[in-house]
């Protein structure tokens, strides 16, 4: 029996798991870093929490006898790559990383990309009187917080670590959003602009539409690049099919 390893917490990997429990030749084993209270869990076996980076994750390969390894976290979980690209290199368990295609600015858009939280903030910082819809994730929260002149309605699923600034007003929710609440949240609280970062997928595109129907412009925070040797796909089906192929 083939044992696959997911390094999951997104959707896709939901997919995934769910596809090849189906495949009774298979074990498979989910991997959730814990970082969010009550994830949605997968089908079949979970294990929660780190691996101690690259050196761990590449002990718990071996020890437990891992033959395919998919890496389908979030696309800004930029450091649990890098350690699944390196544990593939010193276990020579094959790796995929599956990843969501990301988001394209369309007609009627206003998009700024930028490559970094920072240049981000940057960019705020440029302006006056910015009431700012920010869905980058609690942890980016106190790199925004200090900015003058600007108010934020940060939205994440878990609280962010107290206190939380006095210009922030924290919502917490979880996607999928519609369009329709969407607009409704940004006439509520008279944002002005949204920051967000390329996630892509369906859950959360809701707001890029709703920024688009009343005129908001849009500071989209580019995807971290991939790490050398990692192979990349963009659909559960062409992962579930790499698994059956390996």
């Amino acid at each position: 029996m083939r044992r696959v390893l997911i390094l999951g917490g997104t959707a896709e990997a939901r997919a995934l798991a769910a596809a090849l429990a189906e495949d009774p030749g298979l074990h498979v084993v989910s991997s959730l870093a814990g970082r969010v209270s009550n994830p949605r869990l997968p089908v079949g076996q979970v294990r929660e929490g780190g691996f101690g980076g690259a050196e761990g994750l590449a002990a718990w390969l071996v020890e437990e006898r891992i033959d395919a390894l998919v890496d389908a976290t979030h696309p800004f979980a930029e450091r649990m790559t890098a350690s699944a690209v390196a544990a593939s290199s010193a276990t020579g368990v094959p790796l995929l990383v599956l990843r969501r295609p990301g988001w394209r600015a369309g007609e009627g858009d206003s998009w700024q990309r930028v490559d970094s939280l920072q240049a981000a903030v940057t960019l705020l910082a440029a302006r006056d009187r910015q009431r700012v819809f920010l869905t980058t994730g609690r942890r980016s929260l106190p790199l925004f917080a200090s900015l003058p002149d600007v108010w934020l309605l940060a939205r994440s699923v878990d609280p962010p670590e107290p206190p939380v600034p006095p210009n922030a007003h924290v919502l917490l929710a979880r996607g999928p959003y519609t369009v329709e609440g969407e607009r409704a949240l940004i006439r509520e609280h008279h944002l002005n602009v949204l920051v967000t970062k390329d996630s892509g997928g369906t859950m959360t595109a809701a707001k890029l539409v709703a920024a688009r129907e009343l005129g908001l412009p849009v500071i989209m925070v580019n995807r971290p690049p991939l790490p050398p040797g990692a192979h990349l796909v963009d659909a559960v089906e062409a992962a579930v099919a790499w698994v059956h192929d390996g």
